[in-house]
């Protein structure tokens, strides 16, 4: 979750918090259903590939294994959490911020491909100077940020034309969202609320990939006020009157009831708690931004609009 994020919304991502945020990245149950994998590559194209690639993002390893080009991987970062057994097959290089050099190089790889704000900047500068092929790929939070990067990740592993009908697959998905969005006669009014710190919120406000989610299903962020993710106040939140309050489901951990988030202060008076309006969803799935994100929103849109009975994607089973 990086992209167009600040760099403050990078520290609160990336440290006290970091085993939070990686455990409430849990694996959707979803699955790759619906993602119709693009044919094989010829022999000619595969020889030409960097054939030991490192990566660092977990929409670069997504992208890599849904064109079926897992096998040139030899390792990953730790939010590589899908599919679920990337994490299993593959070398462990440690977090996207907190990278090592040495790690990375031990590999050997012939190719090193990093998400936006992978790091730390040390590491990165070490990497570049041991002469290792580099790819950067930018991680966009818009429907044209996650086809542009589906291609650039094609094009650097060798895989451009299978990249470019996933690309085009999920550009149809994006279309179909966008009708369905464009259905919409009011829009509700979303909180996203990260964690709760030492009774503290912890929120995604504009220029987060909780804001670009929920603005692609159809919600309103009530703090677009704060730029990243940060704290935002008692007061804050209940002048920002969310009828929804949207977290990232945790599998290892507790996951805060609606009865206990409505009976904080913070919470008690806004108008989800009247409903106890609280969804949880996979984090990956959610936030992930990359092929699968067409139907994390439509998912998103049915939970925040139960009664306008959402349907699926039917571009979501298309080949």
């Amino acid at each position: 979750m990086s992209g167009s994020r600040t760099p403050e919304a990078q520290r609160s991502l990336g440290q006290p918090n970091r085993r939070e945020l990686t455990a409430a990245l849990a694996l959707s149950t979803l699955g790759l259903a619906g993602l119709a994998l693009p044919a094989a590559l010829p022999a000619t194209a595969l020889a030409q590939a960097p054939d030991r690639v490192v990566v660092a993002g977990g929409v670069i390893t997504e992208v890599i294994y849904t064109l079926g080009l897992q096998d040139r991987i030899v390792g990953i970062d730790t939010t590589s959490l899908f599919p679920p057994e990337a994490l299993k097959e593959k070398a462990n290089v440690g977090y996207v911020r907190a990278l090592s050099a040495e790690g990375v190089l031990s590999l050997k790889p012939s190719l090193v491909m990093l998400i936006d704000g992978a790091g730390p900047p040390d590491a990165i500068s070490l990497l570049t100077e041991s002469g290792v092929k580099i790819a950067r790929i930018a991680d966009g939070l818009t429907p044209e940020g996650v086809t542009t990067k589906i291609a650039a990740i094609g094009a650097a592993i060798g895989a451009a034309a299978p990249a470019e009908r996933l690309a085009a697959q999920t550009r149809a998905r994006f279309d179909e969202l966008a009708t369905l969005r464009s259905g919409i006669a009011k829009k509700k009014r979303i909180l996203f609320l990260l964690s709760l710190q030492n009774g503290r919120a912890l929120v995604g406000g504009r220029n987060s990939s909780a804001d670009g989610i929920i603005a692609l299903a159809g919600g309103i962020n009530v703090a677009d006020a704060i730029e990243g993710y940060k704290p935002m106040t008692d007061e804050a939140i209940a002048a920002a009157a969310p009828e929804m309050v949207l977290m990232m489901r945790n599998s290892s951990a507790h996951n805060i009831t609606p009865d206990e988030l409505f009976a904080m202060p913070a919470f008690s008076q806004i108008p989800a708690a009247a409903s106890k309006r609280l969804v949880h969803m996979d984090g990956l799935y959610l936030l992930g931004f990359g092929p699968r994100t067409p139907m994390a929103a439509r998912d998103l849109m049915a939970a925040i609009y139960p009664e306008a009975a959402i349907p699926p994607l039917k571009t979501a089973a298309a080949p």
